[in-house]
């Protein structure tokens, strides 16, 4: 038996009196949707949430306040709802199941506008992919990668795994490994490095940069620069400051060491 047989035989014996407590009930329940919805708009608009996110649960509090009325009519015109409701819980199950995915990234899409881990315009790291946040829907998120490439990355996915926002603070640290000689002594190699990190661009006094001796090699020692800029400078800064390195390092004689092997003869 399909909905129309349902609703055929369920129509046949209908009063005027149901109909008329029906209308009754429609109008009841219109009346109370709205204030209801009164009631909820004016509570999103004192909340925290996203607006889409506002936008998304008064729609699904008003498809369910439709629903409850359509149940409720329908049963004022003295309809058996047992099988309708039983027909349309089949069907259900079966959309739900058929669009569990979709499901879950909209489920996703609300938690992140919701908890907003990152924002529009933010770089971040997820799912082992980097880039900066151009558009958040309600399936997917779109990224923008350093090297021109778009990325769409489900929100089911996303709002389960590791977020790192690299603009949250306003600013990123540039962190930059050197190795210089063992025959340099350390006060030149900071030296260098000064001059490297005043040479640069966009590099912040707050924090202050460092250098630091990070490590002993097996043919070299590893120093370590650290110093801040701006998220928009980030990439600028980093590149020139590479650049800068290797000329100061230059000018002040420092030796810029890889791994190299010594081979003594002895004669015998």
């Amino acid at each position: 038996m399909n909905l129309s047989d349902i609703l055929n035989q369920s129509l046949g014996g209908v009063t005027l009196g149901e109909v008329f407590s029906a209308l009754i009930a429609l109008v009841v329940c219109l009346l109370v949707i709205r204030i209801l919805m009164k009631m909820a708009n004016r509570m999103m608009a004192h909340s925290h949430l996203d607006t889409r996110v506002q936008k998304y649960i008064t729609g699904g509090v008003k498809l369910v306040l439709y629903a409850i009325t359509a149940i409720i009519v329908v049963g004022s015109l003295g309809i058996d709802m047992t099988s309708l409701v039983a027909l349309l819980s089949v069907g259900s199950l079966g959309i739900t199941l058929a669009a569990e995915d979709i499901l879950g990234n909209m489920a996703g899409g609300i938690v992140i506008l919701s908890t907003r881990p990152f924002d529009i315009g933010d770089f971040i790291e997820a799912s082992g992919v980097s880039g900066t946040v151009d558009e958040i829907k309600l399936n997917h998120t779109k990224l923008l990668t350093p090297d021109g490439l778009t990325i769409m990355l489900p929100n089911r996915a996303l709002s389960s795994s590791q977020v790192t926002n690299y603009s949250a603070l306003g600013r990123r640290r540039i962190g930059q490994k050197i190795t210089a000689s063992y025959d340099a002594p350390t006060e030149s190699v900071f030296a260098a490095c000064r001059e490297a990190i005043a040479a640069t661009p966009h590099i912040l006094t707050d924090p202050a940069p460092a250098v630091r001796l990070t490590n002993y090699g097996s043919s070299s020692i590893e120093y370590t620069v650290y110093c801040w800029t701006s998220c928009d400078d980030y990439w600028d800064s980093y590149f020139a400051l590479m650049e800068n390195l290797r000329t100061a390092f230059a000018k002040n004689k420092v030796e810029m060491t890889y791994d190299h092997l010594n081979i003594h003869v002895v004669e015998k």
